[in-house]
């Protein structure tokens, strides 16, 4: 036998392998809620959905079926929501604020019923008002 299907083979099982498994899983995350009746902004410690999934290329989308282009995001399987209250609020401000905690996640559409879709670069850590941490 050929010394380098020996190198050869292995290889090609361990790139096949690494595409095919997906590291999607819930990450720490903190969220930062401010409001403008509330005299704080209060840092929220969650998880959200992270990672990667396979791709596939859609550049010759015309000329392939439907069934052969694949766009899925690391989206939410299973969560549940939290609500908090936002320190210092004015009485007739709604201080509560509900947030999602990813407890699994899985590569799929991505629903824009409960996620953002739109991966856009944000400023983290942003606060206008003191910063309060909120312990679960």
């Amino acid at each position: 036998m050929n010394p380098a299907l020996f190198i050869l083979l292995p290889l090609v099982f361990a790139l096949t392998l690494g595409q095919s498994m997906s590291l999607c899983i819930p990450v720490e995350y903190v969220i930062h809620v401010e409001k403008r009746e509330c005299a704080y902004c209060l840092a929220i410690n969650t998880t959200i959905c992270e990672g990667f999934c396979m791709t596939r290329d859609s550049n010759g989308k015309k000329l392939l079926p439907r069934s052969a282009l694949s766009q899925e995001v690391c989206t939410y399987k299973d969560m549940m929501y939290r609500t908090v209250v936002i320190p210092g609020c004015q009485h007739h401000a709604a201080s509560y604020y509900s947030y999602p905690v990813a407890l699994s996640c899985k590569c799929g559409k991505c629903n824009t019923d409960y996620s953002d879709c739109i991966q856009e670069a944000s400023r983290t850590g942003y606060c206008n008002t003191p910063q309060k941490l909120h312990n679960p």
